[in-house]
């Protein structure tokens, strides 16, 4: 039995990393394993190669990325610290082993395999123990994640309730801010907290737009990946989803942020669920989440003087259960918009790091582009910035 015939029932015999089976690299290895001719092996191979180039022509970093990110019932159990069976244990030891020797084929393989001394397409691999490696991760489980949470930071909500990888998330770090350092290090002091097992509260930033912060609810975020935080965001009229994504990531090792952005109401709205999750309703809320919500308002049932009249009985008490919604938030943190200091002190480090010198006349310039926009703000400051790059 040749070495890729081994190789081929090993993988047949799964149960545990079964699931993993229908990625598209293990199907073009499965029908080059299943091919009789010579020409028929060879188109299967180079099927099978394209799809470790669409990995990074590494077999090995195709494997292991392939095998972390695995959501099966054993890392399940892990991540739940349920008693693992020995016969499953075995079998997870025996199906990492195969993965150790699959992730280990080379070319030279596959060409004496073929009986074939023609050009054929090569790839990259290297030396690795796949179960020494999974062991380790499943060590540190609450910071290395399972499934799609795995090598993803940040997450959308699909209609359905199903949770999404951003593609292309925002890699914004917290080196690149400048200006409202208290109001950040109060999120940070909060999600350090919540890290670390500590009480920590769902927090509510608000002020002026491009204050930024939304930058920075994500550039926490990614500060904390690599210590286990995740952030899914959720749009506000997707709220009652909130029990569905709780769900989903209640029983999860991890730590999650639900991110709302740009959060307001109007007076007819149903906020009810939002409500309940912030007073930790047992149906809505997860033990490892916390909500952070930006608004431009302090108060973001939106009310008009109209609604200060009307039919409603109780009036006064609806009106109080409205506008004491952003008091459910723990913490709530104001982004003022900046005065001319803070502005021109915003100007000039950003200059600095784009190599431009301050004088007297750009800071004047500076100063008239706030004010032909009709505010200052953070975000002004960059845009006036990127206009003399």
């Amino acid at each position: 039995m040749t070495k890729i015939n081994k190789i081929y029932l090993g993988l047949c015999s799964f149960s545990v990393f079964g699931g993993m089976l229908e990625k598209p690299l293990y199907k073009r290895f499965f029908e080059y394993a299943k091919a009789a001719e010579t020409d028929e092996k060879l188109r299967k191979y180079a099927s099978f190669v394209s799809e470790i180039y669409k990995g990074g022509a590494s077999l090995t970093d195709c494997v292991r990325s392939l095998v972390f990110e695995d959501e099966n019932v054993y890392v399940r159990a892990v991540g739940n610290m349920e008693k693992i069976s020995p016969c499953m244990w075995a079998a997870v030891e025996h199906e990492l082993d195969v993965l150790t020797d699959f992730a280990a084929l080379t070319a030279i393989d596959f060409a004496e395999d073929m009986g074939t001394d023609e050009f054929i397409p090569s790839y990259e691999n290297g030396k690795a123990d796949i179960k020494a490696e999974y062991e380790s991760r499943l060590g540190s489980i609450g910071k290395y994640g399972y499934g799609i949470f795995a090598s993803n930071g940040m997450f959308y909500v699909e209609d359905d309730g199903t949770i999404v990888p951003i593609a292309s998330a925002d890699r914004i770090t917290l080196d690149k801010f400048v200006g409202y350092k208290d109001e950040r290090q109060k999120v940070m002091n909060n999600t350090q907290a919540f890290l670390a097992g500590k009480p920590a509260a769902n927090i509510l930033l608000y002020g002026d737009a491009g204050t930024g912060k939304s930058s920075t609810v994500k550039a926490v975020a990614n500060n904390f990946f690599e210590e286990g935080l995740r952030l899914i965001e959720i749009r506000k009229n997707q709220l009652l989803l909130l029990p569905k994504v709780m769900g989903e990531i209640s029983g999860n090792p991890l730590k999650f942020i639900i991110f709302i952005d740009d959060l307001s109401f109007n007076g007819d709205d149903d906020f009810s669920m939002l409500k309940a999750t912030l007073e930790g309703s047992a149906s809505a809320k997860a033990k490892n989440a916390v909500i952070y919500a930006t608004s431009n308002r302090r108060h973001i049932i939106k009310e008009t003087f109209s609604d200060r009249t009307g039919d409603d009985v109780h009036r006064n008490d609806t009106m109080q259960e409205n506008l004491s919604l952003s008091a459910r938030f723990g913490l709530s943190i104001l982004f003022a918009k900046p005065e001319k200091k803070l502005y021109l002190e915003i100007i000039h480090e950003l200059a600095e790091r784009n190599g431009i010198e301050v004088t007297p006349e750009i800071e004047q310039k500076a100063e008239a582009f706030a004010l032909s926009r009709g505010y200052r703000s953070a975000r002004c400051a960059e845009q006036f910035i990127e206009s003399l790059i």
